[in-house]
């Protein structure tokens, strides 16, 4: 089940007494903790039918006993559980002959309580009985990180249920900039969306005026200046990024081009050079193939592993290994490498 099919479900009152939000991208674990615990309960009950605690202050026992609670003159009562991967959650006992009170409670929840932990930043042990416990008696959501290839349509679908629309580069262009932190990047788009008229189309003039992303200088024309093998265009995003290290750090700028440059590589051993066969070979929407065929036609086989190389090597000279260069220095060095 997907955090949206959750909140659909939460939104009509159609409610587990178990939930265990896990897994690596915060993002979706909050969007659901959030609802749960500003929708689920009306304003007026929750001061008596609502608890919300975090992990490092309070351990399983605590919260079973909060959990075992009925409701004061409501239907449900929520115990929210933030932060739990820091709590004391008790020995998963194998013994069969003792008496689990945590497993007793999770075997046999009360259905007036919502009991939600939020375990973020990892995955809970599959193995343990709880997780088997509560995976039979309530629901499992495992909020795994988005890859960077699917960001983009993860940012274009954003945007679309929010009343807006964008297109494939201006989606691109967020997701090459601010990566897969999906959090970042929904805080990011509200505030663009405020400068935005309801219903418009969000462009890269947009983006570029309101994320702070400079129209001429950045990663993206970088990337074309270098398929293009335009020295000149390449030398001025250069000296501009050294005079702007803040907005345009050595690790994005390197990070983006080994990413560019790697699926480069990938489009000289495709064989099918079909543009849709091509787009799920390298995960880039087909829009993008264009670009990428030019890259590959000025950077042989050869070069480009030669290319990954550099990148390599100057990505351990930015954190100071054999080297103390300034990163604008580092930068010209790279470019000039790539370039002949």
């Amino acid at each position: 089940m997907t955090a949206a099919e959750i909140l659909k479900d939460l939104k009509n009152r159609k409610f587990k007494p178990l939930y265990l939000l896990h897994g690596e991208e915060p993002y979706f674990i909050d969007l659901v903790s959030n609802y749960v615990e500003h929708h689920v309960l009306p304003e007026h009950e929750r001061g008596f039918n609502q608890t919300v605690v975090y992990g490092k202050d309070t351990d399983i026992m605590t919260v079973l006993n909060a959990a075992k609670r009925y409701p004061m003159m409501a239907d449900y009562q929520v115990v929210l559980v933030k932060e739990a991967q820091d709590m004391k959650w008790g020995k998963d006992d194998d013994n069969k002959k003792s008496i689990d009170p945590v497993l007793s409670y999770l075997e046999n929840p009360l259905p007036s309580t919502i009991l939600v932990f939020c375990y973020k930043y990892g995955k809970f042990d599959k193995r343990k009985k709880t997780y088997k416990a509560i995976e039979k008696n309530g629901l499992i959501f495992e909020s795994a990180t988005l890859y960077d290839n699917k960001v983009p349509a993860w940012v274009e679908g954003y945007v679309s249920d929010k009343g807006y629309k964008m297109n494939q580069q201006g989606s691109a262009m967020i997701a090459e900039y601010l990566g897969n932190d999906l959090a970042k990047i929904a805080n990011e788009l509200e505030k663009l969306m405020l400068n935005v008229s309801a219903g418009q189309e969000i462009t890269l003039k947009h983006i570029q005026d309101n994320i702070g992303i400079s129209k001429e200088y950045n990663v993206f024309e970088l990337q074309t200046a270098l398929t293009k093998k335009d020295a000149y265009k390449v030398n001025q995003i250069i000296n501009y990024f050294e005079a702007n290290p803040k907005s345009n750090p050595i690790v994005l700028v390197l990070g983006n081009l080994n990413n560019f440059f790697s699926k480069v590589l990938v489009y000289h051993y495709v064989k099918d050079k079909t543009p849709q066969n091509l787009a799920k070979e390298m995960g880039v929407n087909p829009y993008f193939i264009k670009d990428y065929e030019q890259a590959a036609r000025n950077y042989p086989l050869g070069k480009i592993f030669q290319v990954i190389s550099y990148l390599r090597e100057y990505d351990l000279k930015s954190k100071g290994v054999e080297s103390n260069a300034p990163h604008g220095e580092l930068m010209k060095e790279l470019m000039f490498k790539i370039l002949h």
